[in-house]
């Protein structure tokens, strides 16, 4: 199961030379995260990860969702139930039934995460197997122990310069408060994410705003709230915050008056409707625009996602399960209020993603290619892939250019597959510029500060990190 070298180069021999020469020289650069999805908690703590299960199998949803596809039960894989109830415990039993299933991954990029991490972190170079599995778990459990495994270790060991986290924001921040206080050398950020406090479809919407609004000391009428919202926003900023995040079902927003906006939230305070839920989260996305061109937090939209669409999955187990499914997304209409107010704006960097492909040539691409304050963010989510990120440089090149885009975010849960996600972006573009070069597109001198660029310097910029 060695990596191979060239994995994922191109199969020309020209452009492959050129493709490892760019390779070479950002293969080592610092990485920065400035989005995911660890838990601060285990950079505040440093504690060795439990076992391998943990640290593979029950956090990766691109693991369980593969898994429960064929039928087995997230109960197996010790996924904790909403009711308490009964689930696997014994992490051996969680991962000999992954290793019996692994080939189920064969083709996908957690297959080519998984293998970068057992060969690069734990120096196994064998395929996992159902014969292998518990000579491989206990050689991967012995590792764990050793305190080079640890957070922090393994934070300098994949070369993090700074990596964010994303937290509600209802969030103390006690994990961020006990990094900073601890004289750890390591960058661990937050980043603001209100999405329950703006959803006006959830069951707990008032209750949620209700304790907002206490936790800021503020009144529960729309002024208040959103007086609220800047507290937090500041209180984030305090701690190192350089962004906020809205993962809303669509890119809607809206620019109302003052006095709408008022009478639009004391309605769905009371009973949202399905429109007044939408409209809502519409007028927040410009109000945290707003809001942005004030506190110089760097604003992120990840729409286009049904997120839950699995009911029984979302009964039994919550949020976040492996059961969100893209769906088609507009962006020309749909954002058009907000950038009427602050399209131009150069104190505004809003960072678009997309779970639908077909928008990057017709819509994000143009868009970003014209207005100031609009970049756009990598192949997210599901197009996390090879095949997507060359698609994602294919269709927006040419129209939004590569300084557009903000490079890589990776996006996850999985410390281990940080790394991976990395080398495997650097290698897509620096295939991508090596065919530019050969088709003479490009020269290679060029193509060595793009790469760099794309590897490093666009995130860090973009992120304010």
């Amino acid at each position: 199961m060695a990596l191979h070298p060239d994995r994922l180069f191109p199969i020309e021999s020209d452009a492959r030379l050129i493709a490892r020469r760019l390779f070479d020289a950002v293969e080592r650069l610092p990485i920065i995260s400035p989005h995911g999805h660890t838990d601060p908690s285990w950079y505040a703590k440093d504690e060795a990860f439990p076992d391998p299960a943990s640290l593979f199998v029950k956090p990766d949803h691109y693991i369980f969702r593969m898994l429960y596809s064929q039928g087995i039960q997230l109960e197996d894989l010790g996924v904790p139930r909403q009711d308490g109830g009964p689930v696997e415990t014994d992490g051996r039993k969680i991962w000999r039934l992954f290793a019996k299933h692994f080939y189920l991954f064969r083709g996908t990029p957690s297959r080519l995460w998984f293998q970068h991490a057992l060969e690069t972190v734990f120096g196994i170079e064998e395929r996992l197997t159902e014969k292998n599995a518990d000579a491989l778990y206990d050689k991967i459990a012995g590792r764990l122990a050793d305190p080079s495994m640890r957070p922090r270790a393994l934070y300098k060991q994949f070369g993090i310069e700074a990596i964010s986290t994303t937290d509600a924001a209802t969030d103390d921040l006690a994990a961020h408060d006990a990094i900073l206080k601890s004289g750890w050398d390591g960058r661990v950020v937050p980043a603001y994410r209100p999405d329950a406090v703006i959803d006006a479809s959830r069951p707990d919407f008032r209750s949620n705003v209700e304790s907002f609004t206490a936790l800021a000391g503020t009144k529960l009428d729309y002024q208040g709230y959103l007086e609220a919202h800047r507290i937090r926003r500041a209180y984030f900023k305090k701690r190192g915050a350089t962004s906020s995040d809205h993962g809303h079902p669509n890119a809607r927003t809206a620019n109302l008056s003052a006095s709408e906006a008022s009478a639009l939230f004391e309605r769905v305070l009371k009973n949202a409707s399905v429109a007044d839920a939408d409209l809502f989260r519409a007028q927040m996305l410009t109000e945290m625009a707003r809001m942005s061109t004030e506190d110089g937090l760097v604003m992120q939209i990840h729409p286009g996602s049904f997120r839950n669409h699995n009911a029984s999955v979302f009964e039994r187990f919550g949020m976040d399960k492996g059961a969100d499914i893209p769906r088609s997304t507009g962006y020309v209409e749909e954002l058009k209020p907000l950038l009427d107010a602050f399209g131009n704006d150069s104190r505004l960097t809003l960072i678009l993603f997309t779970l639908d492909e077909t928008s990057y040539s017709r819509e994000l691409a143009p868009l970003a290619g014209h207005y100031p304050a609009l970049r756009l963010g990598p192949a997210w989510w599901f197009h996390d892939s090879p095949e997507g990120m060359r698609r994602f440089r294919e269709l927006t090149t040419e129209t939004a250019g590569f300084y557009n885009t903000v490079g890589f975010n990776d996006d996850t849960r999985a410390y281990l597959s940080i790394p991976a996600r990395h080398d495997m972006a650097r290698r897509v573009d620096c295939s991508y510029l090596a065919r530019l070069v050969a088709d003479h597109r490009l020269d290679e001198d060029e193509a060595h500060e793009i790469a760099h660029d794309l590897a490093y310097r666009l995130a860090k910029q973009a992120y304010k990190l």
